[in-house]
């Protein structure tokens, strides 16, 4: 029946999606060593990643409303040109400022997954969209194992050749969207406004903000592991740029596992709001496990609780934040969350970089778990949730 759904423009907005994050996945764990090549200290490193999450925060209402204005197909292809020219110039940097403007160019550009998201919504029924939506999820998922798994097989050419690889790719995805993505009829709406517009009025009542700060400390903790993972395991364990993407690979094989094996019977058996508390306890535990870890095949074990505890959190958290949305405010709730989890992987990677900087590479990861143990708390006695 999923393959009556999967109609010409889905699976065309499918495969851009995809191709579009083989070739982010490259960067994620190449970055940090990269960066290290040009002299940047961890804090740098932290602060090119938090550009980016940045400038996506501040251009991705901007985007949203020339894509309702304009129409999905001109924004999503000028997305995929900006991170295309973003890649490039990350390729040919000679120095740390060049750096920095390729992420601040991807990152004003970067509009291509909420346009992607509208687009979905624009050739579907409501009654299709949940799996519809599923599309994308898988296409995240197999862009995060397909991209590292490619960056760790051409780090061992050179530094620069995983990066022309994902430039290559997301030609190809541009490419692709120019030639055989039609323009949609508009049914829902990319951009809700400027999410800081409204966000204090949102704030004002206890549910909503009591769940969004849930949704920082939760955003902030796991932006703090992704973006220290290469550097610690630099330091701990001696990793290149070519182990730590086939190790980004596997752990994205094992979260694809637990979210399509384990996350809908264990949620229809608990529920959104003890399962959320389950991946927090998962983890808290694997983090701090990694932390103590003194071996290769200690961190190996340490990661499999902290791959439950993101395949049981990301989308329960997701629905939480739903649930404590107005039906006609849906669109203003879910642009906050979106704001506040760009604050979180904006303000995360400084901090874990940071603090591995100067007081070794087991802070963040201890600081991440710290940060999961408070937003359990948060949950405890909450109802509303």
């Amino acid at each position: 029946m999923f393959a009556t759904l999967v109609t010409r423009p889905l699976l065309i907005i499918f495969l851009t999606i995809l191709v579009n994050l083989v070739g982010f996945g490259i960067i994620v764990p190449l970055l940090p060593f990269y960066a290290e090549t040009f002299g940047a200290s961890p804090l740098v490193i932290g602060l090119l990643f938090a550009i980016f999450s940045l400038c996506q925060l501040l251009a991705a209402p901007a985007l949203g409303d020339l894509s309702d204005r304009y129409g999905r197909r001109p924004i999503l292809i000028f997305s995929l040109l900006g991170t295309v020219v973003s890649f490039v110039m990350l390729a040919l940097a000679h120095s740390i400022a060049m750096l920095f403007a390729a992420r601040i160019v991807d990152g004003l550009s970067g509009g291509n997954i909420s346009t992607a998201r509208a687009y979905v919504a624009d050739v579907t029924e409501p009654k299709d969209r949940a799996r519809a939506y599923g599309l994308i999820g898988a296409a995240f998922g197999l862009g995060f194992i397909l991209g590292p798994a490619l960056s760790g097989a051409l780090a061992h050419v050179s530094y620069t050749a995983p990066i022309w690889a994902a430039a290559a790719l997301t030609l190809v995805a541009t490419i692709m969207a120019w030639l055989w993505l039609p323009e949609t009829v508009h049914r829902a709406q990319a951009g809700a406004g400027n999410p800081f517009s409204y966000l204090p009025a949102l704030i004002g009542r206890s549910p909503v903000r009591h769940v969004l700060t849930i949704d920082f400390l939760y955003w902030f903790a796991f932006a703090m592991f992704q973006t220290t993972f290469a550097l610690f395991a630099g330091r701990r364990f001696g990793f290149d740029a070519a182990r730590t993407g086939y190790f980004f690979a596997g752990f994205g094989v094992l979260g694809a596992v637990i979210q399509g094996g384990f996350i809908r019977p264990i949620v229809a058996r608990l529920g959104d709001k003890p399962t959320f508390r389950l991946g927090l306890v998962f983890g808290a535990v694997g983090l701090v496990a990694a932390a103590l870890s003194n071996s290769v095949t200690a961190f190996t074990i340490a990661l499999v609780p902290l791959a439950f505890g993101i395949g049981f959190g990301h989308p329960t958290m997701a629905s939480l934040v739903s649930r404590v949305a107005k039906g006609d405010e849906q669109g203003r709730v879910q642009g906050a969350a979106s704001a506040i989890e760009s604050l979180g992987r904006t303000l995360g990677p400084v901090w874990g970089n940071a603090s591995l900087q100067h007081f070794g590479e087991a802070t963040p990861y201890v600081s991440a778990a710290a940060c999961l143990l408070a937003t359990l708390v948060l949950t405890i006695g909450f109802d509303d949730l």
